[in-house]
Protein backbone atom coordinates (compact mmCIF):
# COMPACT_ATOMS: atom_id res chain seq x y z
CA UNK A 1 0.00 0.00 0.00
CA UNK A 2 1.22 3.54 -0.69
CA UNK A 3 2.70 5.64 2.08
CA UNK A 4 0.12 8.23 3.16
CA UNK A 5 2.32 10.17 5.57
CA UNK A 6 2.65 13.89 4.84
CA UNK A 7 6.07 14.89 3.52
CA UNK A 8 8.19 16.98 5.85
CA UNK A 9 10.90 19.55 5.27
CA UNK A 10 14.42 19.18 6.72
CA UNK A 11 13.23 20.88 9.95
CA UNK A 12 10.63 18.14 10.42
CA UNK A 13 7.64 20.39 9.72
CA UNK A 14 4.95 19.28 7.27
CA UNK A 15 5.31 20.67 3.75
CA UNK A 16 2.38 22.94 2.92
CA UNK A 17 1.45 22.56 -0.71
CA UNK A 18 -1.05 24.71 -2.60
CA UNK A 19 -4.44 23.30 -3.45
CA UNK A 20 -5.34 22.81 -7.08
CA UNK A 21 -6.67 26.01 -8.62
CA UNK A 22 -10.40 26.20 -9.13
CA UNK A 23 -12.56 28.42 -11.32
CA UNK A 24 -13.86 30.29 -8.29
CA UNK A 25 -10.46 31.83 -7.57
CA UNK A 26 -9.90 33.15 -11.07
CA UNK A 27 -11.04 36.57 -12.26
CA UNK A 28 -13.22 36.12 -15.36
CA UNK A 29 -11.42 37.52 -18.42
CA UNK A 30 -12.24 38.07 -22.08
CA UNK A 31 -9.92 35.28 -23.17
CA UNK A 32 -11.57 32.85 -20.73
CA UNK A 33 -15.04 33.80 -21.96
CA UNK A 34 -14.07 33.46 -25.62
CA UNK A 35 -12.41 30.10 -24.93
CA UNK A 36 -15.63 28.80 -23.40
CA UNK A 37 -17.68 30.34 -26.24
CA UNK A 38 -15.36 28.72 -28.81
CA UNK A 39 -15.96 25.30 -27.27
CA UNK A 40 -19.73 25.83 -27.05
CA UNK A 41 -19.94 27.03 -30.65
CA UNK A 42 -17.87 24.03 -31.73
CA UNK A 43 -20.44 21.71 -30.18
CA UNK A 44 -23.34 23.76 -31.59
CA UNK A 45 -21.91 23.42 -35.10
CA UNK A 46 -22.88 19.74 -34.99
CA UNK A 47 -26.56 20.67 -34.68
CA UNK A 48 -26.32 23.25 -37.46
CA UNK A 49 -24.52 20.80 -39.71
CA UNK A 50 -27.29 18.25 -39.08
CA UNK A 51 -29.85 20.88 -40.15
CA UNK A 52 -27.80 21.57 -43.28
CA UNK A 53 -27.69 17.85 -44.04
CA UNK A 54 -31.47 17.66 -43.54
CA UNK A 55 -31.94 20.51 -45.99
CA UNK A 56 -29.67 18.84 -48.58
CA UNK A 57 -31.40 15.47 -48.24
CA UNK A 58 -34.80 17.12 -48.62
CA UNK A 59 -33.53 19.02 -51.67
CA UNK A 60 -32.27 15.79 -53.24
CA UNK A 61 -35.48 13.90 -52.38
CA UNK A 62 -37.67 16.18 -54.48
CA UNK A 63 -40.40 18.77 -54.09
CA UNK A 64 -42.54 16.69 -51.73
CA UNK A 65 -39.79 16.48 -49.14
CA UNK A 66 -38.28 19.89 -49.82
CA UNK A 67 -41.51 21.87 -49.40
CA UNK A 68 -41.96 21.35 -45.63
CA UNK A 69 -38.24 21.94 -44.96
CA UNK A 70 -38.23 25.13 -47.03
CA UNK A 71 -41.38 26.27 -45.23
CA UNK A 72 -39.75 25.68 -41.83
CA UNK A 73 -36.53 27.52 -42.71
CA UNK A 74 -38.63 30.35 -44.15
CA UNK A 75 -40.65 30.73 -40.93
CA UNK A 76 -39.71 33.13 -38.13
CA UNK A 77 -38.33 30.29 -36.00
CA UNK A 78 -36.40 28.85 -38.94
CA UNK A 79 -34.86 32.20 -39.81
CA UNK A 80 -33.92 32.76 -36.19
CA UNK A 81 -32.21 29.36 -36.11
CA UNK A 82 -30.36 30.20 -39.34
CA UNK A 83 -29.33 33.61 -37.96
CA UNK A 84 -27.95 32.05 -34.76
CA UNK A 85 -26.23 29.31 -36.78
CA UNK A 86 -24.59 31.99 -38.94
CA UNK A 87 -23.27 33.71 -35.81
CA UNK A 88 -22.07 30.39 -34.37
CA UNK A 89 -20.24 29.57 -37.58
CA UNK A 90 -18.59 32.97 -37.87
CA UNK A 91 -17.72 33.18 -34.18
CA UNK A 92 -16.08 29.76 -34.26
CA UNK A 93 -14.20 30.68 -37.44
CA UNK A 94 -12.84 33.91 -35.94
CA UNK A 95 -11.90 32.07 -32.74
CA UNK A 96 -10.04 29.53 -34.84
CA UNK A 97 -8.19 32.29 -36.69
CA UNK A 98 -7.27 33.85 -33.32
CA UNK A 99 -5.87 30.52 -32.15
CA UNK A 100 -3.97 30.10 -35.42
CA UNK A 101 -2.33 33.50 -34.90
CA UNK A 102 -1.40 32.44 -31.37
CA UNK A 103 0.03 29.16 -32.72
CA UNK A 104 2.49 31.22 -34.73
CA UNK A 105 3.52 33.03 -31.54
CA UNK A 106 1.90 36.37 -32.32
CA UNK A 107 -0.59 38.37 -30.27
CA UNK A 108 0.36 36.93 -26.89
CA UNK A 109 0.94 40.28 -25.21
CA UNK A 110 -1.77 40.94 -22.59
CA UNK A 111 -3.32 43.94 -24.36
CA UNK A 112 -3.24 42.29 -27.78
CA UNK A 113 -4.62 39.04 -26.42
CA UNK A 114 -7.63 40.79 -24.85
CA UNK A 115 -8.19 42.95 -27.96
CA UNK A 116 -8.22 39.83 -30.16
CA UNK A 117 -10.73 38.15 -27.84
CA UNK A 118 -13.00 41.20 -27.97
CA UNK A 119 -12.65 41.36 -31.75
CA UNK A 120 -13.77 37.74 -31.96
CA UNK A 121 -17.11 38.64 -30.39
CA UNK A 122 -17.57 42.04 -32.04
CA UNK A 123 -16.37 40.76 -35.42
CA UNK A 124 -18.65 37.74 -35.37
CA UNK A 125 -21.71 39.87 -34.59
CA UNK A 126 -20.78 42.43 -37.27
CA UNK A 127 -20.08 39.75 -39.90
CA UNK A 128 -23.35 37.95 -39.09
CA UNK A 129 -25.35 41.14 -39.57
CA UNK A 130 -23.42 41.90 -42.79
CA UNK A 131 -24.03 38.40 -44.20
CA UNK A 132 -27.75 38.68 -43.49
CA UNK A 133 -28.01 42.18 -44.96
CA UNK A 134 -26.28 41.01 -48.14
CA UNK A 135 -28.51 37.89 -48.28
CA UNK A 136 -31.72 39.87 -47.82
CA UNK A 137 -30.71 42.56 -50.33
CA UNK A 138 -29.60 39.98 -52.93
CA UNK A 139 -32.87 38.11 -52.52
Amino acid sequence: MADTARPTNPAGRPVVRPLSPHLQIYRWTWTMAMSVAHRITGVALYGGTALLALWLVALAAGPGAYGPVAWFFGSILGRLILFVYTWILLHHMLGGIRHLVWDFGHGMEPGTRIAMARFTLIGSVALTVLVWIVALVAR
